[in-house]
């Protein structure tokens, strides 16, 4: 991949090259071909040129010509008359005075409101009448008008209240200050070697075998395999610790509100050997890993509340989804909460209950640590083939319910995963005139002649162990809502 930079030519030899060097720089840095400069270029000219980098230094492609500057003025040219002005006069008419009235007209609209009679037939001034002309008759003193018969009440379903929703955890956000000052020692030609050696040695290994293929069909010489993976392997160690140093320092930042998995996986990083033997990350590791503790029995006891609060106000179903995701793994729930969540869950799948609210309740306690206490008497009166298809699919989990609807759990196959919430698809509009196709344009073979620096839109990160606990998936929307619905 080339770049563009500034050059200033310093000399020129005989067999018709140049030497340069960067824009204000002191000492020559490379030779490129005269051919490629314009006519009439001399010593010391600035000019902006297209330059590939690779190990062996910098080759100059082409210069990139500057644009030039065109001035365009318009001007409007004043043309003159030798005839006489004559300017333009305004005579306002005057107004009409109409049976002597004056110019305000809004009295006499008044006084002609005043005038208007009722609607009605003669002199009278009774009024008509509207439709058939027949009034209903007022009831006489005493009497009472007759009352419409009572309608039946629909039924309402009163949602339960919310839950106080707890602030979302941050996301790792990690600096670049550790690994820009590692990257500036490091010589400039070895500087794309070591931004791949952060992608990890896979990476350097996949991109030299391409640039060597690329040389090899263009009959150029190949780049020793073995120096360039010794080079990034060298340089692989303070990269590492480089850029653990800009993760811990911004975890450290933000320890009270760090999403937990974004915690745990700096402090599982810390326990490469290189991290553990540098004197400077030793205080960061002691650290994050008491902070690490702290965090989860914090996060824990914030878990077992927000259960405990659903189930009391009613929202079996949100309890049942924070049920399946404890914050620390390998904890052991309540068995006096367990049994008070089963409880609730049963009394929301009654035999009138309505199907989707079965659907939602199954589809949340199949995957909570309570399945194993749910009972239900019997199933529901009216079984859609959605409700059906839940129970089959997740038979394997719930084999009591299963065994109500009359599926057998076979225990074969891949296991159930909770369902991920869908986006409905968006149709796009038609066009109205049918537009014509697009021409094809042949796409060229990329060019990885050389082994270049990674691109800008990957971000370096090193290959180190990430361990982060299941987290169990939210079932699909609830229906017709997350709380109970009418029995």
């Amino acid at each position: 991949m080339s770049r563009r930079i500034e050059i200033e030519l310093t000399s020129s030899r005989p067999d018709g090259t140049w030497t340069w060097r960067a824009a204000g720089a002191r000492e020559p840095k490379g030779v490129l071909d005269g051919t490629i400069l314009p006519t009439g270029s001399k010593t010391g000219d600035v000019m902006k040129v297209d330059a590939e980098f690779d190990i062996d230094g910098i080759e100059i492609l082409s210069v990139v010509q500057n644009r030039a500057k065109t001035t365009k003025v318009e001007t409007l040219s004043l043309i003159t008359d030798d005839r006489n002005f004559q300017p333009v006069t305004q005579q306002l008419a005057k107004r009409d005075k109409r049976d002597g009235r004056s110019g305000d007209r809004r009295g006499d609209r008044r006084d002609d409101r005043r005038d208007r009679r009722p609607r009605g037939d003669g002199e009278s001034g009774e009024r008509r009448p509207r439709g058939n002309g027949e009034r209903p008759a007022r009831p006489a003193d005493g009497e009472r008008r007759e009352r419409r018969p009572d309608r039946p009440r629909r039924p309402r379903f009163e949602a339960p209240p919310e839950l106080p929703q707890r602030p979302r955890a941050k996301r790792l956000k990690a600096g670049n200050t550790h690994r820009k000052e590692v990257l500036a020692t490091i010589p400039e030609n070895q500087r794309p070697i070591a931004e791949l050696a952060l992608q990890g040695m896979q990476a350097v290994r996949q991109k030299l075998k391409t640039a060597n293929e690329a040389l090899a069909a263009e009959g150029k010489p190949t780049m020793p395999e073995q120096s360039v993976l010794q080079m990034a392997q060298d340089l692989l160690p303070k990269l590492r610790v480089a850029d653990w140093l800009d993760r811990a320092e911004a975890a450290k930042r933000d320890l009270e509100q760090l999403d937990l998995r974004d915690l745990r996986s700096v402090v599982a990083a810390a326990n490469d050997p290189v991290i553990e033997r540098d004197d400077a990350c030793r205080p960061l590791v002691a650290d994050l890993r008491a902070g690490l503790v702290t965090r989860t029995e914090s996060e824990h006891q914030n878990w077992l509340a927000d259960i405990t609060a659903a189930v009391e106000i009613g929202r079996v179903v949100r309890a049942l989804k924070l049920a399946g995701q404890p914050p620390k793994a390998g904890a052991i729930f309540p068995e006096d909460l367990g049994r008070k969540l089963a409880e609730a869950t049963a009394a929301n799948l009654t035999p009138d209950a309505f199907p989707d609210r079965w659907i939602a309740v199954l589809e949340a306690v199949a995957f909570s640590p309570v399945r194993s206490l749910l009972t239900v008497s019997a199933p529901p009166t009216n079984v859609t083939p959605e409700l059906t298809k839940t129970v089959e699919r997740l038979a394997s989990l719930l084999p009591g319910i299963a065994q109500l609807f009359g599926v057998t759990a076979t225990g074969k196959g891949q296991a159930p995963k909770p369902l991920r919430p869908t986006k409905p698809k968006r149709i796009p509009p038609k066009p109205t005139t049918p537009a014509a196709p697009p021409a094809v344009a042949e796409t060229p073979a990329p060019d990885a002649s050389t082994l270049v620096e990674a691109p800008a839109a990957e971000a370096p990160v090193i290959e180190t162990p990430r361990i982060e606990e299941p987290v169990l998936e939210a079932p699909a929307a609830e229906a017709p809502a997350e709380g109970d619905s009418p029995a």
